[in-house]
């Protein structure tokens, strides 16, 4: 008996040592905060635009992405009118998604048919097409030298900006619960902030550990009980990095806002 109390006393020992010593793990973490924002500007929006990519250059110029098979587009849109100022049809067969601009370069991807174009900036002319191994979701730039992408799941793929090989893969994590349904994508100030897809939220997600820094609560932006079709889903990001101004829109919204985070 003696013998048998003397090997329970020292698993239990052993075992609270083990849990003492024990690293603490993603799933140990809080859940990440949710942050409340404000309007700080509305402009018109072309509800025609099924917008799945949105890039604001450096020059002021805003693009979009506007996807849906036989109405995809990459266009370049005035921001105080809403109004199409350039615009170029894809070819009906593919449903575009994720835009970003690298240089004088625009990369615009395609959801099921792994084939992104990159278009002159100022033409619109295509110059060549690059292919990945997944679907094309959200991709965004650093401005530095790294491209990110999204495929609809959990992961963010980077590419290289010149060849587009991929290289790292970073899984998405809140409190150790995988985020699923990445999409539109933006870099801002170190961060990758992540729509997702059908809810009002963004995740504002740390690019080398892939933690989920914060959410940010759009539902009352454009409620949802207030999107009259043809208004889909939240997606649409765009930073302007010289006076730190955040954009946001959605599929076939009326309005583009510009948001301040509380």
């Amino acid at each position: 008996m003696k013998q048998l109390q003397f090997k329970l006393n020292s698993f239990v020992l052993t075992t609270a040592i083990l849990v003492a010593c024990a690293p603490v793990t993603v799933a140990q973490r809080k859940p990440a905060p949710v942050q409340s924002y404000k309007v700080i500007a509305t402009y018109p929006h072309d509800t025609s635009s099924f917008t799945q990519g949105l890039v604001f250059a450096s020059d002021g110029q805003m693009y979009e992405s506007t996807g849906l098979q036989g109405e995809s587009t990459l266009r370049r849109v005035d921001i105080a009118s809403g109004k199409t100022l350039q615009r170029i049809d894809v070819p009906a067969q593919y449903f575009a998604e994720g835009l970003a601009m690298v240089g004088d370069e625009l990369l615009q991807l395609t959801w099921q048919h792994k084939l992104g174009f990159v278009y002159d900036r100022a033409t619109f002319k295509q110059k060549r097409t690059f292919t990945y191994p997944t679907e094309g979701w959200g991709i965004a730039y650093d401005g530095v030298s790294q491209l990110v992408m999204s495929d609809g799941s959990d992961t963010l793929t980077f590419l290289d900006p010149k060849t587009f090989a991929p290289g790292k893969k970073l899984r998405v994590v809140d409190a150790g619960r995988p985020i699923a349904n990445l999409n539109e994508l933006e870099w801002i100030e170190g961060e990758i902030w992540a729509n997702v897809w059908m809810t009002d939220r963004i995740a504002r997600i740390s690019a080398k550990t892939g933690e989920v820094n914060a959410w940010i609560d759009l539902s009352t932006l454009f409620p949802r009980s207030q999107r009259l079709p043809p208004a889909d889903e939240l997606n649409g990001i765009a930073y302007d990095k010289a006076t730190r101004r955040v954009f946001i829109t959605g599929k076939k919204w009326p309005r583009l806002y510009q948001i301040a985070i509380s």
